[in-house]
């Protein structure tokens, strides 16, 4: 099969497209042809060797957290799903055509939702629920202050504490508050202007996406006895202070991503799209995802 393979630490010419042994399913596992797989910043920071430290990995090796495509085989033991089904998960090695992981990584897509499209939701959709619901897990009335939201894993953050009835203030730069603004929130803020910040209420929790600077310049924000989750990691900055931190690492759960498809299908949850790639071109479309500011980019078969 064909599949981008990372051969090195670096930049895009690190990528390169050739032939690779075809993965077999086994037990308790789902084989998939990929119609398509979306490019995150895990993608091209593994690339450049930012989580060498943290995240070691043997090379050369595939890319790729989130496909969607069709069922073709199913291991022993698998009752889930059948070949022929549309499914999206989140896996490891999607930048490909054929793609095996557990069955509790997959869910269905709905009938109404495009199946490339779909490959843009299982990472996002999971790290920004689970940020939400099992780092924050904010009380009906909490106020949350969402880092990035305009983000694809900050959309979903505010998506999740609207449902669960927080008052969410999104943080943004200033040149995209006018955007933030349609997501419904009950304020915007721009945390690349200080005095901005410094007029911010008072939150019972940050739900980070983004770190470095920008989380450390809202910590004093936070209540004494609040909380902060994260999925880039503990900020520094946040030891010795009153409050809780959790950083998390997104895990697959069949049921919520059935449940966030659902959601995205009737148009409840969006997640932008911004360009399709084939995954010959996969050295552009890294390069396009990397200079943020865009919806998501999928790379598709």
């Amino acid at each position: 099969m064909k599949a981008v393979v990372l051969k090195s630490y670096g930049d895009v010419d690190a990528l390169a497209v050739q032939e690779m042994p075809e993965p077999q399913v086994g037990p308790g596992q789902v084989k998939v042809r990929v119609s398509a797989a979306s490019i995150n910043p895990v993608d091209w920071k593994i690339r450049r060797g930012d989580f060498k430290g943290r995240m070691p990995m043997q090379l050369p090796t595939i890319l790729g957290r989130d496909v969607a495509g069709e069922v073709i085989e199913v291991g022993p033991g698998v009752d889930a799903f059948k070949p022929g089904d549309r499914v999206m998960g989140l896996v490891q090695g999607g930048y490909a055509e054929r793609v095996v992981a557990p069955v509790e990584a997959f869910a269905k897509v709905p009938e109404s939702m495009d199946l490339k499209d779909a490959a843009a939701l299982p990472l996002v959709a999971l790290t920004g629920t689970q940020l939400m619901e099992e780092a924050v897990n904010p009380k009906q009335g909490d106020t949350v202050l969402i880092t990035g939201a305009l983000g694809a894993v900050g959309r979903v953050a505010v998506f999740a504490a609207k449902a669960r009835g927080a008052k969410v203030w999104a943080g943004v730069r200033a040149r995209q508050k006018a955007e933030a603004e349609k997501l419904g929130v009950d304020g915007v803020v721009a945390l690349d202007v200080a005095d901005e910040v410094a007029k911010l209420p008072m939150v019972d929790a940050v739900a980070d996406t983004v770190g470095g600077k920008t989380v450390a310049g809202v910590l004093e924000k936070v209540k004494p006895g609040g909380t902060l989750g994260s999925v880039v990691g503990e900020p520094p900055e946040a030891k010795g202070r009153p409050i809780t931190v959790r950083a998390i690492f997104s895990h697959p759960d069949s049921r919520r991503l059935t449940q966030l498809g659902q959601s995205a299908a009737k148009g409840d949850l969006v997640i932008p799209v911004s360009k399709r790639f084939p995954l010959d071109q996969v050295k552009e479309a890294q390069k396009l995802a990397e200079q943020g500011g865009v919806g998501k980019v999928l790379l598709t078969n």
